[in-house]
C-alpha cells in the first residue's frame, strides 16, 4: 500500500488529473485509542475487495481510510504515555498503516484528522452551517462518554453507565448545536427515492424507526482544552469529535478551495461495522451535508460484528485477535509462505463476513475455512491439473477450445460474482469464485482424463483447456481477495507472472493460448499440521496435568504364514485402480487419504505411505489394490481397501503398479 497519507503536514487533496468521477470508496476513519484487529481489519479488506474489483472493470477508483485523531480521550491517552497528543497520535496512526500495509490494503488515501486539509474542510463546513442557520448556541448539560466520545440521555444510561458499559460525566458547558431535527423528513423523503441509500434492508428498516421516532439537535462543540479543530471565530470551543470525524470523506475531495472537487465527491459507498451507522453515518452525516447543500453519497452500507465465542469482540473486553499474529499462527500451522498466509486471513475475513447479522470468528472456523477452500477445494484443483497437464500432454496448453459446460460455468461464476458484489455481499461473491474450484474437481471426476489419455482419445486436449479455462477464471475472480496467492496461481499456470485476464474476457475461450508451459505443481496451500496446530493450542491454554501414558505393547515377532491353497487366494480380489485425489490425514505422520477408480466405482482408501510419496506423487497413478476388503475405520474415516505395497530398505514402502497402463478395474492375478 502506498497512499497519499493525508498526515499533519499534508495539505493537497486527491487529484484524478481531469478525469471523470472516480469510483470513491471509503471505511470509517479509526480510532487511535488501540491496536488494529481483525474486526477494524474487516472493514478494511472488504473496501479493499470492492476497491479492487472496480478497478479489474477497468474504473478510476479512489479508496479511502485512515485514522481519527481528535477528541478528549486522545489528549488524555497522550499524558497518560508521557507523550504529547501530536507524538501519540503519529505513533498510533502509524501502527494502522503498518498493518494495513501488510495486509495488502490497496489505499489510495490514508486519511487523518490532524491534517491542514482536514482543518480547513472541516471549519468550511461548520461556517456554512453556521451561515444556512442550521448551527445556533445554546447550553449544554448532560452525561458525557468520553471512551467513545458520545453524548448519552439520561434515559439510556444503564447501571449509571453509557449502553456499551462506559463510564460516562457530567458535562454542563454552553456550546454550539447543530439543528438535526429539522432533516428527519427529508432523510426519509431521500430513502424513499433512492431505496439502496441504506443497506442492508434490515439496518435501513432500524434507520428508518429510528428517524420516525425524532432526531434531536445535537450538541457538536466541547469546551477548548487545547486538542482539537477550533470553532471559526471561537477559539474557546472545538469541535466535537464525531462531527469533525464524519467530514474526512469530503476533505479527501479538498472541498471547498479545490475547484476539481466534485471529481471524487459525492462517495459511492461508505463502509462500516453497524455500531456507527443509525447515529452517525445514516442520519448525523447526511443531515449535515443537506444543511450545507452538498451532494449526499450514494449508498451507505453497514456490516455486522464479529463475536469471538458469545461476546462481541471489543479492546475493553480484552478478547481481539490481531490480524498478523493469526497470519503468524497460520505460517506456523501450515509452513505456507508468510504473504500467502496474510491472504488466507484475508480470505477468512471475508468468507466469515456478517453482512446481515453478526457471526462468531474465531481460530478454529479459520482453520475449517482455510482447509476447505483453499487446500481442499482451490489448492487440489490446481495440483491435480498442473500435474495431469505434466502427465498427459508434456505440460502445454493446447489447441482446444474448452468444452461449453466449462465456459457456463465460468459465465455463471462471473455473473453471480458481480450480482453478490452489487449489493456489496463480498461474502457471496467469494462463495461464487469457489464454486469454480469445487466444480472443476468434480469436473476431472467425470471425465476421467488419465482414460482419455490412455485411450489417446482427441477430447483430451478439450478437457484439459477446459481444466485450465477454470483455473484462469478462478485466479481472476479472487484476485480482490487474495491477490497475492492469485499471483501465485497465475504463474503456475503460465510458467511465468502475468497479469489477471481482462474482467470482460475472462469468459471467452480466447483466453487460452496454446503453446504456453504451465509449471510444475508448488503446493501453494499446504494444509494445516494438526499436531502443530496442538502445539500452538498448548501455548495459548492452561496445561493439563500430566497422565501416565499406558505402556505400549510390544510388537509381535513376524512368523512366516502357512501356506494356502490355490482357492484360498481365489478369494482376494485384486484390483488395478487410478488415484484420482491424494492429501494427508489430520493428525498422522503416515496415512494419506486416496480417492481412486476401480472400474466405475470410486472410493476412498487410507495408506501408511505418507513418509515415501507426497500427494502430487500419486495423482494420476495406477495402483494395486484389495478390493474386497471389509471396510475399516483409522483416524476416524472409513478406508474401503487396500493398496499394494513392498517393503523397502529401513521399512519404506514401495507401490505396486502395472508395468503398462491397464483398464482400471482390471482384476490382477
Amino acid at each position: 500500500m502506498c497512499p497519499v497519507t493525508l498526515g499533519p503536514q499534508a495539505a493537497n487533496p486527491v487529484t484524478l488529473e481531469g478525469m471523470a468521477k472516480a469510483f470513491f470508496v471509503t471505511t470509517p476513519i479509526y480510532y487511535v485509542n488501540g491496536d488494529p484487529h481483525v474486526g477494524t481489519t474487516l472493514t478494511t479488506v472488504v473496501a479493499d475487495v470492492v476497491a479492487r474489483y472496480h478497478r479489474a472493470r477497468g474504473e478510476k477508483v479512489v479508496y479511502l481510510t485512515g485514522t481519527d485523531e481528535n477528541g478528549t480521550k486522545v489528549a488524555e491517552a497522550a499524558a497518560s504515555q508521557g507523550k504529547t497528543a501530536q507524538e501519540w497520535v503519529d505513533f498510533m496512526s502509524q501502527k494502522f498503516i503498518d498493518v494495513f500495509d501488510q495486509m495488502n490494503v490497496s489505499a489510495d488515501v490514508f486519511m487523518r484528522t490532524t491534517s491542514e486539509q482536514h482543518h480547513r474542510t472541516v471549519q468550511a463546513l461548520f461556517s456554512k452551517l453556521q451561515e444556512n442557520g442550521h448551527i445556533y448556541l445554546d447550553k449544554y448539560s448532560g452525561w458525557y462518554d468520553v471512551s467513545s466520545e458520545s453524548f448519552v440521555r439520561e434515559s439510556d444510561l444503564v447501571d449509571g453507565k453509557s449502553p456499551e458499559g462506559n463510564e460516562v460525566r457530567w458535562v454542563e458547558e454552553e456550546n454550539w448545536f447543530f439543528r438535526l431535527s429539522a432533516f428527519g423528513e427529508p432523510l426519509l423523503r431521500h430513502a424513499e427515492a433512492n431505496p439502496e441509500f441504506w443497506m442492508p434492508e434490515s439496518r435501513r428498516n432500524e434507520v428508518v424507526s429510528f428517524v420516525r421516532s425524532g432526531l434531536r439537535d445535537m450538541c457538536v462543540t466541547r469546551a477548548n482544552s487545547g486538542w482539537g479543530i477550533p470553532v471559526p471565530g471561537d477559539s474557546s470551543k472545538v469541535i466535537y469529535v464525531w462531527f469533525d470525524a464524519l467530514i474526512n470523506y469530503l476533505s479527501a475531495s479538498g472541498w471547498p478551495d479545490n475547484p476539481d472537487w466534485e471529481e471524487l465527491w459525492p462517495a459511492d459507498v461508505h463502509l462500516m461495522a453497524k455500531e456507527i451507522f443509525t447515529r452517525f453515518h445514516a442520519t448525523l452525516w447526511p443531515a449535515m451535508l443537506m444543511g450545507a447543500e452538498l451532494p449526499l453519497p450514494r449508498q451507505i452500507v453497514a456490516h455486522g460484528w464479529f463475536n469471538f465465542g458469545d461476546e462481541k469482540m471489543s479492546k475493553s473486553k480484552g478478547n481481539v485477535i490481531e490480524p498478523l499474529e493469526l497470519a503468524d499462527e497460520i505460517v506456523f500451522k501450515t509452513s505456507a509462505r508468510p504473504e500467502i498466509a496474510r491472504d488466507a486471513v484475508r480470505h477468512a475475513l471475508i468468507a466469515l463476513m456478517p453482512y446481515e447479522g453478526d457471526s462468531n470468528f474465531t481460530r478454529d472456523e479459520v482453520d475449517r475455512r482455510y482447509n476447505a477452500d483453499l487446500a481442499n477445494d482451490l489448492g487440489n484443483a490446481l495440483n491435480r491439473t498442473l500435474a495431469m497437464m505434466h502427465k498427459f500432454v508434456d505440460g502445454e496448453i493446447q489447441s482446444a477450445l474448452p468444452l461449453p459446460i466449462a465456459v457456463e460455468q465460468v459465465t455463471r461464476a462471473k455473473q453471480a460474482f458481480e450480482q453478490a458484489m452489487a449489493e456489496f455481499r463480498v461474502n457471496s461473491a467469494l462463495e461464487a469464485a469457489l464454486e469454480l474450484p469445487r466444480f472443476l474437481n468434480k469436473f476431472i471426476d467425470d471425465h476421467k482424463p488419465w482414460d482419455l489419455a490412455k485411450n489417446q482419445d482427441p477430447s483430451l486436449a478439450g478437457v484439459m483447456n477446459s481444466m485450465i479455462f477454470m483455473l484462469q477464471a478462478a485466479a481472476t475472480l479472487l484476485d480482490p481477495v487474495m491477490p497475492t496467492a492469485c499471483a501465485e496461481i497465475r504463474r503456475q499456470l503460465a510458467g511465468k507472472p502475468t497479469p489477471p485476464l481482462a474482467w470482460e474476457s475472462m469468459d471467452q475461450p480466447a483466453t487460452l493460448i496454446a503453446g504456453v508451459k504451465v509449471a510444475t505443481p508448488e503446493p501453494i496451500f499446504p494444509r494445516i499440521d494438526p499436531k502443530k496446530k496442538a502445539e500452538m493450542e498448548a501455548t495459548q491454554k492452561p496445561t493439563p496435568e500430566p497422565v501416565a501414558a499406558p505402556e505400549k505393547p510390544k510388537k509381535a515377532k513376524f512368523e512366516p504364514p502357512e501356506s494356502i491353497t490355490i482357492e484360498d487366494f481365489m478369494k482376494v480380489s485384486l484390483k488395478v485402480a487410478r488415484v484420482l485425489e491424494a492429501e494427508p490425514v489430520e493428525g498422522s505422520s503416515k496415512l494419506l487419504k486416496l480417492q481412486v477408480m476401480i472400474g466405475e466405482e470410486k472410493r476412498q482408501i487410507l495408506a501408511g505411505i505418507q513418509k515415501n510419496y507426497t500427494p502430487m506423487d500419486l495423482i494420476g497413478r495406477q495402483v494395486i489394490v484389495v478390493a474386497n476388503l471389509k471396510p475399516a475405520k483409522l483416524m476416524g474415516l472409513e478406508s474401503q481397501g487396500m493398496v499394494l505395497a513392498a517393503d523397502g530398505p529401513e521399512g519404506s514402502a514401495i507401490l505396486l503398479q502395472p508395468e503398462s497402463e491397464a483398464p482400471e478395474g482390471t482384476s490382477v492375478h
